[in-house]
């Protein structure tokens, strides 16, 4: 089973607010998920994000594979070097 970590749309039309969720690559955008991570509100000025640090790199060590933009998200918030150091350590 492929493992991906995307984003789930949610929200009314024109105004998007997005979940961070752990998926089967397999199932439907919108549909069922493994666990949520998180959320993402590109709306809100500055854009609102909370993700879960442990959750997200518990995931990433598994071998769950980030979207392009969550992988932008994660970079931007540090998952992703926090996922480099606990690697090292």
């Amino acid at each position: 089973m492929a493992v991906k970590i995307r984003l789930k749309r949610m929200g009314a039309k024109k105004k998007p607010f997005y979940r961070l969720v752990v998926a089967d690559s397999r199932s439907p955008r919108d549909g069922r998920f493994i666990e949520e991570l998180g959320y993402y509100n590109p709306v809100a000025d500055p854009a609102e994000v909370r993700i879960d640090d442990e959750k997200a790199i518990k995931w990433l060590k598994t071998g769950a594979q980030p979207t392009d933009t969550v992988r932008d998200l994660f970079k931007k918030y540090g998952v992703i070097e926090k996922f480099e150091q606990s690697k090292k350590a």
